[in-house]
């Protein structure tokens, strides 16, 4: 007894050997040209010595991601700079033009972030989170400081790894989030589909986040539990950080990144905090729209290199309205989630720590929780029932915060599961009225690498593990799948010659998949990337490319389709994909341009149903994207676009088709502006989104209606926030979202297309204040 909608199969299967070659090819290349390099380069960061250059200078550092901006100074200073990984990730740095020294150069770049710099007596520049003790600060006798040994370690950012969106601490705080929609909603190439967070899907240029290797602080997610509900539901209020690897991913972003790869960081004590102390705050939000009130709580503290945070987190409310003023039923918000981490740093710069982050959302939801009613539906199914959706995740992680050389470690072992818990309800006459079934996923998983540390960039080498299953717990036909991998990777990001920086590497991976019946089958495949970055005209204009080759193994199937009596007859193949990225991007004076075109192929991507365990399919996504945008001292502008087309077997792709595969995005424009008066502590700011009508549809099957067009629509949102000088731990703000009250569903939502789906509409106008006080 399954609860879904088959509308097309269809298969063509065959792995390529071409793929296979593609892989072997690049990972030898990238070694050849890894070998090839002068030794020199590839010795230590400890080992090598500079001339300080201790005058003054011209310097001129668009405002951007630390690790990008770090390079830039490096390339106009002629020095080298020691950053540890975990302390640039998701920080901007402060714009700095005109004549410097080095260090009053370094220092304005990393003004109003959380990171200092020192400088040890052998002529070493660090640079290190607030909390940990500054070094000794040498000089020369001109008192100018002796800056020697730069090397800048972030993680891939401005590295060579291209088609990468990062959003960051400063950029969550300015959207002030509320789901996964706000979190991206403005980057038109990845998008949510649903108006509801426990039914929310994330796709990167059209491909399902399943075909990503996605993270919660480095935890590999195995969420794919029922084809009506979120696959990675998270709160966004725990986030500090996202980043997103479009198509092209490293080798140490972790096995299945058919498609790129997707990293959710949460909030640590240490970001909250300058030094040792304790802290806390309260952030409570009242939406207007459904009269939804939500409170956040958080203490945190740090203590002789002793850490601990802990954050609590719930909203409850009623179903909102469309821009019609409809009520859209089933969408109550009964949402709690949590974060607790606790850590300790030694004064060797050993760093452990352990968390735990947990969400449930529990309330009545539509029958099918992605779209409000079928006429598929079966007429003794309430339109309404109860969903539980629990998702928990474990991470264990030692670090060393004070790197040197060729040794650099991080160590990660992770537990998560994800439960989803609803009501059937057979067919009358058949068994009982109604009974329990639940779905459950789980993934322990970790890896070991090393980071080493050379004058001309790093190379990461690593191995990772996971061991994943899927359970349904059916009254009548009960299923299990089960897969285990482990992988060996490396990942280099290097600097070999001026204004080009590279990123290659490779993986090998052997899995062991048991289907429902206890089938077996073991498989072993090559993954490759290299992509790189060249400045055709230093610090102006800069070319990009990248191109991977990705072997994942087979899929587990999604637990709610599970059936006991599958033969997996053909025999299965690993879903294999390439992705490819080409662009440019300038910047002058605070101005940026950039565009690029892409494309990804996937092979033998597993479309599993009831009544057959594995059709293989071929999924195609490719388009082009164009930003422009400027920025000033206290604001900006941007406007962002994306043309995306997604092809199933060839043909253009339905959202159903498309399930845990793709979805039909067309094109998209996101424009955003914000601005601060800093003598008033007053912010302003808005986005823009607008999907033109999208046609590209495939011809329903026989007898059938054909597919509708995706309808276009325009969503304006606004918000002003306030911190008063006289209480700076406090912060107001008013929001307005979907201000001309758009009836509209988000172009990801599913079931646009079918006239036999009422999709979920987004809500209508809503009026958001919040209130965040800090003690």
């Amino acid at each position: 007894m399954r609860l879904h909608i088959d509308r097309m199969n269809g298969a063509r299967a065959g792995a390529r050997v071409r793929n296979v070659f593609f892989a072997k090819l690049m990972v030898s290349t990238a070694a050849a040209l890894l070998f090839s390099l002068p030794q020199a380069a590839l010795q230590p960061v400890a080992a090598q010595e500079k001339t300080a250059r201790t005058g003054a200078m011209v310097f001129d550092i668009p405002a951007q991601s630390l690790a990008s901006a770090l390079n830039a100074f490096g390339r106009q200073s002629g020095l080298q700079v020691s950053l540890a990984a975990a302390t640039s990730r998701g920080v901007t740095s402060t714009a700095i033009k005109g004549s410097y020294t080095p260090e009053q150069a370094l220092a304005a770049l990393l003004r109003g972030t959380d990171v200092r710099h020192s400088i040890t007596p052998e002529g070493t520049a660090i640079v290190t989170p607030k909390h940990v003790s500054p070094l000794v600060t040498g000089s020369v006798e001109d008192g100018s400081t002796t800056l020697q040994q730069v090397t800048v370690e972030g993680d891939g950012v401005g590295q060579g790894d291209v088609a990468e969106v990062n959003i960051t601490a400063k950029d969550l705080e300015r959207k002030n989030p509320s789901n996964l929609q706000d979190v991206f909603r403005e980057e038109p190439s990845v998008k949510v589909g649903s108006s509801l967070p426990m039914s929310q899907k994330v796709y990167v240029n059209g491909i399902e986040e399943n075909n990503l290797a996605v993270t919660i602080d480095g935890s590999r997610q195995n969420n794919k539990v029922f084809h009506h509900n979120a696959t990675t539901l998270i709160d966004p209020a725990l986030l500090k950080a996202v980043s997103v690897d479009e198509g092209v991913a490293p080798a140490d972003a972790g096995p299945g990144a058919l498609a790129g790869a997707i990293a959710y960081e949460t909030k640590d004590a240490r970001d909250l905090l300058d030094g040792d102390g304790f802290g806390g705050f309260v952030n409570s939000t009242y939406n207007s729209n459904g009269g939804v009130f939500g409170t956040g709580v958080s203490a945190y503290g740090l203590h002789q290199g002793f850490e601990y945070l802990g954050y609590f987190n719930f909203s409850k409310g009623s179903e909102f309205s469309d821009g019609n003023g409809d009520k859209m039923p089933g969408t109550r918000s009964n949402l709690l989630s949590g974060l607790g981490k606790v850590a300790y740093e030694f004064e060797s710069g050993d760093r452990i720590e352990l968390s735990h982050e947990s969400i449930k959302d529990a309330a009545p939801r539509p029958f099918r929780a992605n779209m409000l009613n079928t006429d598929g539906a079966k007429p003794w199914e309430p339109i309404i029932r109860d969903y539980q959706l629990d998702r928990n995740n474990t991470v264990f992680t030692y670090t060393d915060e004070t790197p040197e050389g060729w040794w650099d470690p991080k160590v990660v072992l992770a537990y998560g599961t994800t439960d989803v818990v609803t009501t059937v309800y057979p067919r009358p006459g058949t068994g009982p009225v109604s009974y329990e079934i639940e779905g459950a996923t789980s993934t322990f998983n970790g890896k070991f690498e090393n980071r080493f540390h050379t004058g001309i960039g790093t190379v990461t080498a690593g191995v990772d593990f996971y061991s994943d299953r899927a359970e349904l717990d059916d009254l009548y036909e009960p299923g299990t799948e089960k897969a285990q991998n482990v992988g060996a990777y490396v990942q280099a990001r290097l600097e070999p010659f001026d204004r080009t920086r590279l990123s290659f590497g490779g993986r090998a991976d052997q899995q062991w998949f048991t289907g429902t019946g206890g089938q077996e089958f073991d498989n072993a495949g090559l993954s490759g990337n290299i992509s790189g970055e060249y400045d055709l005209i230093e610090d102006f204009l800069t070319a990009k490319a990248g191109y991977s080759h990705v072997w994942s193994g087979i899929p587990l199937a999604e637990n709610f389709i599970m059936n006991p009596a599958w033969t997996y007859d053909p025999k299965p193949e690993p879903t294999t994909s390439n992705n490819y990225n080409v662009g440019l991007a300038a910047t002058y004076n605070g101005f940026t341009l950039e565009g690029s075109i892409f494309r990804t192929d996937m092979e033998n991507a597993r479309y599993a149903r009831y009544a057959n365990a594995y059709t293989a399919r071929e999924v195609e996504s490719e388009g082009y994207s164009i930003a422009a945008g400027y920025e000033w001292t206290d604001g900006f502008v941007r406007v962002k676009y994306v043309d995306i087309d997604t092809l199933i077997d060839g043909q253009p792709a339905d959202s159903d088709t498309g399930t845990y595969l793709t979805t039909p995005v067309g094109r998209i424009i996101t424009l955003t502006a914000a601005h601060t008066f800093a003598d008033y502590g007053l912010t302003v700011g808005g986005d823009i989104e607008f999907a033109p009508k999208y046609d590209k549809l495939p011809k329903a099957p026989a007898g059938e209606p054909n597919y509708k067009p995706y309808e276009a629509y325009k969503v304006v949102n606004a918000y002003v926030e306030y911190k008063p000088e006289s209480h700076k731990n406090l912060t107001l703000r008013a929001d307005v979202k979907n201000i001309f009250n758009e009836v509209y569903s988000d172009r990801a939502t599913y079931g646009q297309e079918f006239g036999v789906v009422d999709p979920l509409h987004q809500p209508g106008r809503s009026f958001i204040v919040s209130l965040r006080a800090t003690f």
